[in-house]
C-alpha cells in the first residue's frame, strides 16, 4: 500500500505545476507543506485567493491527506488555494503524547507559513481556514481557540474537542465552526472520552456558547444518502446572524472515521463506512465562504 501511494504521490506531484512541496526552518526543524494553486490563479495575476490548510490525520503525510481528501478538485471549482502541512513525526501537538506547550511548536509552524505565503502568494488575509482530518481535525481547533485572529473559520473532521485545548483556550474572538462525526467511529468515539476530548454534540454546545449564539434553538435537516447507502447525515446548525460566526455539527449516522465522499481508504485499520450523502470538501467550502475577518 505504501508503494502504491508513493508512486501515486510521484505522478500526481511531477504532472501538473499546480502542487508545489515548498520548505520553511522553524527553530531546529526543516518543515514541508504541499501548496495548491488553482488553473485561476495565473490566468487572474491581479485577484487575491482565499487559502485552506487541511492537515493530515496521525500517521499520515501531507501527500497521502491531499489524495485521500482530493481537496484540489474543489479548490479548482471554486477558486481558492490548498496548503496541506507535514507534522513532525506524521503527527499534531494538541496536548496528546507530549506536552501543550512545550512540545512541538506547530502553532508556530503555522505562523510561519502564514508569512511565507504571504510573500509568495496573492492570498486573501481575510478568507485563511483549517480543516483537518483525526489529529489533523483536532489540530484545526487548536487553531480556532489560538489563532481566531488568522483564521475566519475551521472545519473538524472526526475530531472533536481536545480537553487540553479546552484547558488552555484563553482568546474571545468568534470562530466560524463545522463540526463532521461519524457515530461508528471506532478511532475517536462520537460520545466523547473522559480527560481526552468532548463528545460531538458537547463540542458543538462548547463553540455555540463561545460564539455567543446559545441562546436560540439551532436548525435541525436530514441529509439521506444514495440508494444502498446504509449512512445518513444529520445537519444541526446554529447561525452567526449577519457577520457573525456560525457553528454546524454533521452527525454521520453509521459513518467511519473517514472523510465523506472520499474514495474507501482502508490500510487495514477499522476505519469504518464512508458516507456518500455528502461531499466533505463541498460542505466544507460552503461553510468556510460564509466566513471571513
Amino acid at each position: 500500500m505504501k508503494i502504491a501511494i508513493s508512486l501515486l504521490i510521484l505522478c500526481s506531484l511531477s504532472t501538473p505545476a499546480l502542487a508545489q512541496v515548498q520548505s520553511l526552518q522553524h527553530k531546529q526543524d526543516k518543515r514541508r507543506y504541499i501548496v495548491y494553486t488553482p488553473a485561476a490563479y495565473d490566468s487572474a495575476p491581479q485577484k487575491i485567493f482565499p487559502v485552506v490548510f487541511n492537515f493530515h490525520g496521525g500517521g499520515m503525510s501531507m501527500a497521502e491527506q491531499m489524495l485521500y481528501t482530493q481537496m484540489n478538485r474543489t479548490a479548482e471549482r471554486h477558486q481558492f488555494i490548498v496548503v496541506y502541512p507535514q507534522g513532525i513525526k506524521q503527527d499534531w501537538n494538541v496536548g496528546f503524547g507530549m506536552d501543550y506547550l512545550t512540545g512541538t511548536d506547530d502553532i508556530g509552524f503555522t505562523q510561519a507559513m502564514l508569512s511565507k505565503l504571504r510573500q509568495d502568494y496573492r492570498i486573501d488575509d481575510k478568507r485563511v481556514y483549517a480543516t483537518g482530518l483525526s489529529r489533523g481535525g483536532f489540530f484545526a481547533l487548536r487553531l480556532a481557540a489560538e489563532l481566531p485572529q488568522q483564521f475566519a473559520a475551521v472545519a473538524s473532521v472526526g475530531a472533536p474537542m481536545p480537553e487540553p485545548v479546552r484547558q488552555h483556550h484563553k482568546k474571545t474572538d468568534k470562530v466560524g465552526m463545522l463540526l463532521i462525526q461519524g457515530t461508528a467511529d471506532k478511532v475517536v468515539l462520537h460520545e466523547g472520552k473522559a480527560a481526552s476530548y468532548l463528545s460531538a454534540e458537547g463540542t458543538f454546545d462548547y463553540w455555540r456558547r463561545h460564539n455567543g449564539i446559545e441562546g436560540s434553538a439551532p436548525q435541525s435537516r436530514l441529509l439521506p444518502g444514495p440508494a444502498g447507502d446504509a449512512t445518513q447525515v444529520t445537519w444541526l446548525g446554529q447561525d452567526g446572524g449577519a457577520g457573525g460566526a456560525s457553528v454546524a455539527l454533521l452527525t454521520v449516522k453509521e459513518g467511519g472515521h473517514t472523510w465523506p465522499g472520499a474514495d474507501a481508504f482502508n490500510v487495514g485499520l477499522p476505519i469504518g463506512k464512508t458516507t456518500r450523502a455528502i461531499d466533505a470538501n463541498e460542505v466544507i467550502w460552503e461553510f468556510f465562504s460564509k466566513h471571513r475577518h
